[in-house]
């Protein structure tokens, strides 16, 4: 689905696309090993409207799957997108 890489950058604690010298992303906060909280989707105003977002979300989701982890949404966007999509309901953590 995305022609972008994604790359967790971990010194910035956020998931990102480099996408014409932009840099779209996910901001997280670890919480123990096995959860993250999910807290701001940033899309630079040049990209809105492409569904870069979007892409960027699932590619996420997959990462954090592959890896056994659990997330706590806290950012509107990655709400509204598992309302959307609530085939990765399964991904909540259940505080």
């Amino acid at each position: 689905m995305s022609k972008y890489e994604l790359i967790n950058n971990k010194e910035e604690r956020r998931y990102e696309f480099h996408v014409d010298g932009l840099k779209p992303h996910i901001d997280y906060v670890e919480r123990g090993e096995c959860v993250l909280y999910l807290t701001h989707t940033i899309v630079p105003p040049q990209l809105e409207g492409k569904g870069i977002g979007s892409m960027l979300v699932k590619k996420v989701l997959e990462d954090i799957d592959s890896q056994g982890k659990r997330i706590i949404p806290k950012c509107w966007f990655i709400v509204k997108y598992i309302k959307i999509h609530p085939e990765w309901e399964y991904l909540l953590y259940d505080i």
